[in-house]
């Protein structure tokens, strides 16, 4: 007896609507439903899955972030760079370079700086000794008593200028009982007094020594083979070491012999002293030229300095003053000749050239920053 009907298998009803669990569809693919059942049979491959992706992306998307922001950073600094160069490139466009300066002529005036063309000179060579000065012979006196007896009057002082006749004293003659004057032989200045108001002056007693100053000897000491090289007619420079007054004149003998106390040759010239400032028996020093080499270009020893290790001098160009490198031949007290590194004609500072290179310095500070 065959089965019921209310008891058929499940599978025979399959194949209308593929739906049972055993029943195969002729439609699918059998590996799709194994795969399918497994995901729903093991729901932790959806979440292990997912979990695994979202760390990658999150650690790509903080390298990328870390790429960009590296980028931004430097092309920031080279834009910051970039600005700092064109702002530079800008505030020094108008500056002068480092080895020069700009200074306007007031200031130039103000500072006391001189200007003067390079040209021609002449080096000299100068043998440099030292002397004193005396008064010259002839132009001086002794003025003394003629007769013995109290000095009644005074009336001058060492220092003062006196002329020929001015009366210098009154002496009472103990031989007459009269007051006689004493009068100044020649003009010039009173050297000394050597008598004191109511002091008995004795018979031919020198009372005052008076000097002719308007002119002085200056006796130079010269040693060794130098005497060998200086004789008569030649200038001679000299120099007071008070307050570095000069005056050249020219040398008027060597004289005969040998000073004992120094044993030294005396070489004399005569100088003007009109203003009384030379006094007899200072020390002066005294350059003789003994023999001068003409130089084609030369500047003064105060146009001279020294920038980097080099001899410089500044030429100026307007209001622009620009360090030069120079160089240099033989020299002598005043001058250098000028072999290379400077034209005839062009504008060389003269005075105050140690402002000059002071100001180069701050200019050249002034670019380091």
């Amino acid at each position: 007896m065959g089965p019921a009907a209310g008891d058929a298998h499940p599978s025979a009803a399959a194949p209308a609507g593929c739906s049972g669990v055993r029943a195969e569809c002729p439609d699918r693919d059998p590996a799709a439903d194994r795969t399918a059942t497994g995901r729903q049979r093991n729901p932790r491959n959806r979440t292990m899955t997912s979990t695994t992706v979202a760390p990658r992306r999150l650690l790509a998307i903080l390298l990328l972030s870390a790429l960009l922001a590296g980028c931004s950073d430097k092309a920031a600094k080279a834009a910051d760079e970039d600005t700092h160069a064109h702002a530079e490139g800008g505030s020094h466009a108008d500056e002068a370079p480092a080895d020069s300066t700009r200074i306007s002529d007031a200031q130039a005036r103000a500072a006391g700086i001189v200007s003067a063309a390079a040209g021609q000179g002449t080096i000299a060579d100068e043998h440099e000794v030292q002397g004193l000065l005396a008064p010259v012979d002839g132009r001086s006196a002794q003025v003394t008593a003629r007769f013995p007896g109290p000095v009644r009057a005074l009336r001058a002082n060492v220092g003062d200028r006196v002329r020929a006749g001015q009366p210098l004293a009154s002496i009472e003659s103990n031989l007459s009982l009269t007051t006689y004057s004493i009068a100044a032989p020649i003009s010039g200045v009173v050297l000394s007094r050597q008598v004191q108001l109511g002091a008995v002056a004795a018979e031919g007693q020198v009372l005052f020594d008076i000097g002719d100053l308007s002119q002085l000897w200056v006796d130079l000491h010269i040693f060794g083979s130098d005497t060998q090289h200086i004789t008569a007619g030649v200038p001679v420079t000299i120099t007071r070491m008070t307050d570095g007054a000069a005056q050249t004149v020219t040398l008027e003998r060597v004289l005969p012999g040998t000073a004992t106390a120094s044993q030294s040759t005396v070489a004399r010239a005569t100088i003007d002293n009109a203003d009384g400032l030379w006094r007899p028996g200072a020390a002066v020093r005294a350059r003789i030229v003994v023999a001068s080499t003409p130089a084609p270009l030369a500047v003064p020893l105060s146009a001279l300095q020294t920038l980097d290790g080099k001899d410089v001098v500044f030429v100026r160009d307007g209001e622009t003053y620009q360090a030069r490198e120079v160089q240099l031949g033989a020299r002598d007290a005043r001058q250098v000749a000028v072999t290379g590194g400077l034209q005839a004609g062009e504008q060389v500072v003269v005075e105050q050239s140690y402002t000059v290179k002071a100001d180069i310095g701050k200019a050249g500070a002034a670019h380091e920053h």
